[in-house]
């Protein structure tokens, strides 16, 4: 489709294909050129990289000019192949590191950072003194209001890894486990257009000279918004960090970095939930930021003028008499102000963060990378008549599965369990088009009147060769997980059990926010025997 108007008739060629269990419907040999005819065999022993020939026909590259660096598309860009990092070695003999930590003045929202307070400055040198290589400037932003200055020997050099543990190892963040803290934690390229966590090995530098190039493979802004982008190098979640293993810290300061970050993706819509959820965790964050409850200072009218400091955008709403100096009962501000009131006086900061953290844990996409995308809207009536824009999206993948949000409403339109769907990745025939988009094919069941039938849906997105790879990792990730789990119960005698079941939150009955919305998807629905019943949008051309 194009990136603002309805779906045009176009053909796909498909990647080497994905999915559990058999390839995408399969058993439909009469569909068209937007059904995948193969299954992808994860026949490779890193699920990051395919096959050579696959590379050739599939992936694209963007080589930063003088920079040597080379990002593959199917690397995606993301993280370590691995849950945990390796120790970091020491970093080179007579690399100079000069390292300065600020607090950085800003509101939750605040688009700007301000540097108000230089707290202290520590170098090391490790070598005897040779010519020095240029030092570029660097700041790390951290989730907690607090930019890492550093100035490293050889910047345009300098891996990702060697940046990620100086800035963890500072003084002054109070981090008592800092090879747990490389391993919880990741270095994140990130605007507004484009989001990436850098592997181990990316040198940042590099990645912000290339970043031009990289938002006209995989952003969806316009000329004028890629101009005026400016990424920022942060500390963020490692993706491939397993949310049972962070239920287990116990080091505060990396529990208050985790905290934070939660924080920021409540208050941006991005974990998603009911208003009352929403409301309870802006209390808890009241009471964090502003300490046990005053009734001379902790109004209504206070936290009517500050609903946005605490509350999602979606949830804050404005309301047109908002000047009035009275609240209705059900209003968010009443509400907040109720909640702040509950949290027990004595509840310390760091059981508060634990217990804001607690909720957080439950929800299916904690912690997951988020990607932009657009999906058909169904079209009904009259309205056929007329083109029809394309939703846009986010498209969040972490080890639990893929779920995609409709952004302007912050709800759930679809979450799938790994073991719930198969996938295909596939890219317009014509990739010199920029207005034909690649895409991800998901096939799910679903019951409908009682009777089983299999779903297709289709996202485009330019950032689909990455979700296609992240899904890889943790389909291959989650086989090696069931393997050593068989392993262990065959060693055990059969009495192992290492299985485990987490509970699904989403369901599918389209009633509140994490429930699944079928009505509101362009889907193509197949019997028992691969018949196509029923198919909207672009779909019903292809069958």
């Amino acid at each position: 489709p194009s990136s603002s108007t309805n779906s045009t008739t176009i053909s796909y060629q498909l990647g080497t294909g994905s999915g559990n269990g058999e390839s995408l419907l399969q058993q439909s040999k009469h569909a068209t050129t937007t059904t995948p005819a193969v299954t992808k065999q994860q026949q490779q022993q890193n699920p990051y990289f395919k096959q050579q020939q696959q590379q050739q026909s599939t992936s694209y590259s963007t080589v930063a000019a003088g920079s040597g660096l080379r990002l593959e598309d199917n690397n995606a860009y993301v993280g370590s192949s691995s849950t945990t990092q390796q120790q970091l070695p020491p970093q080179p003999s007579g690399v100079n590191v000069n390292v300065t930590v600020n607090v950085v003045a800003r509101s939750v929202t605040a688009s700007t950072m301000t540097t108000t307070t230089a707290t202290t400055t520590s170098t090391t040198t490790l070598a005897p003194p040779r010519p020095m290589q240029k030092v570029i400037p660097t700041v790390v932003y951290l989730m907690s209001r607090i930019a890492v200055h550093m100035e490293i020997e050889g910047t345009a050099q300098c891996p990702a890894q060697v940046m990620l543990a100086a800035a963890l190892g500072c003084e002054e963040l109070g981090i008592t486990n800092k090879l747990l803290a490389q391993s919880v934690f990741g270095l994140w390229m990130t605007s507004p257009l484009l989001e990436v966590q850098l592997k181990p090995h990316h040198r940042p530098y590099a990645v912000r000279v290339a970043w031009s190039k990289l938002l006209d493979k995989h952003s969806h802004g316009n000329e004028l918004e890629k101009l005026s982008d400016e990424p920022m190098t942060t500390l963020r979640r490692n993706v491939f960090f397993s949310r049972r293993d962070e239920e287990k810290i116990k080091d505060p300061r990396i529990l208050e970095l985790l905290y934070e970050e939660a924080r920021h993706n409540v208050l941006l819509g991005r974990y998603v939930m009911e208003p009352s959820q929403s409301i309870m965790l802006g209390g808890i964050q009241a009471r964090i930021e502003l300490g046990p409850y005053n009734s001379h200072t902790h109004t209504t009218s206070y936290f009517r003028e500050n609903q946005f400091r605490f509350l999602p955008a979606h949830v804050a709403k404005s309301s047109s008499w908002s000047w009035l100096p009275i609240s209705q009962r059900s209003s968010a501000e009443v509400r907040l102000l109720e909640q702040f009131k509950r949290v027990p006086t004595t509840a310390t900061t760091k059981k508060l963060m634990r217990k804001y953290l607690e909720f957080c844990w439950g929800l299916p996409f904690y912690g997951a990378a988020y990607f932009h995308g657009q999906v058909e809207q169904p079209v009904r009536g009259l309205m056929s008549l007329m083109q029809q824009k394309d939703l846009p999206v986010l498209i969040a993948v972490n080890e639990r599965g893929i779920f995609v949000i409709d952004q302007i409403e912050c709800t759930l339109l679809l979450g799938l369990k790994y073991e719930e769907f198969s996938w295909e990745y596939a890219k317009p025939s014509n990739v010199n088009d920029p207005e034909c988009l690649p895409c991800i094919f998901l096939q799910f069941g679903a019951v409908e009147n009682g009777i089983a039938a299999t779903k297709l849906m289709q996202i485009f997105s330019r950032q689909a060769a990455m979700v296609d790879a992240l899904i890889t990792h943790f389909i291959e990730q989650d086989k090696r997980r069931k393997e050593s789990g068989a392993d262990a119960d065959q060693a055990a005698g059969g009495l192992a059990d290492n299985t485990y079941v987490e509970p699904n939150p989403i369901k599918n009955n389209g009633i509140g926010v994490l429930s699944n919305k079928f009505s509101r998807l362009t889907l193509a629905t197949f019997d028992d025997e691969g018949r196509c019943i029923g198919q909207t949008g672009s779909l019903s051309i292809s069958y």
